[in-house]
């Protein structure tokens, strides 16, 4: 079991990794939409508003239907998944709320839920997270 000063470490660790996932991807999607599959794994499967979308080529004909986007994530919490829920994969579950304006529409609240698993790098001792899951909703009615 681990110790206070591991699970700390773990927990500050997973906030520094979620804050810079967060600011990748939330840029990725309003400035460089065609990288925003490089972020998911190859089966990760994303839910918008109800609707699910399974593997790149699905997430990239979805995301390119999108109209241009500009985000603003007004908060951001984190947590690691334990281990046994994984089967022992580093996992980090992130957490966002914010507003967006798409082209043509009104600004909407939104928030969205992350899965992110850790995969080596072989450039760097630091993981590289991908998205396993992606969660999306409205919370505004729309008019």
């Amino acid at each position: 079991m681990a110790s206070t000063a591991d699970f700390r470490t773990l927990v500050d660790q997973s906030c520094r990794y979620s804050d810079e996932f967060v600011n990748i991807y939330y840029d990725c999607m309003d400035k460089r939409r065609r990288n925003l599959t490089r972020l998911y794994l190859d089966k990760a499967t994303l839910v918008w508003n109800g609707n699910a979308f399974t593997g790149h080529d699905a997430l990239s004909q979805f995301f390119e239907s999108l109209p241009s986007s500009e985000f603003q994530v007004q908060t951001l919490d984190c947590q690691p998944v334990h281990e046994q829920a994984t089967q022992g994969q580093t996992t980090l579950l992130v957490v966002t709320a914010g507003s967006v304006k798409f082209d043509g529409n009104k600004q909407r609240y939104f928030n969205q839920n992350f899965l992110l698993t850790a995969q080596a790098s072989p450039n760097s001792d630091q993981p590289v997270w991908k998205i396993a899951s992606d969660c999306f909703r409205f919370q505004d009615w729309a008019n």
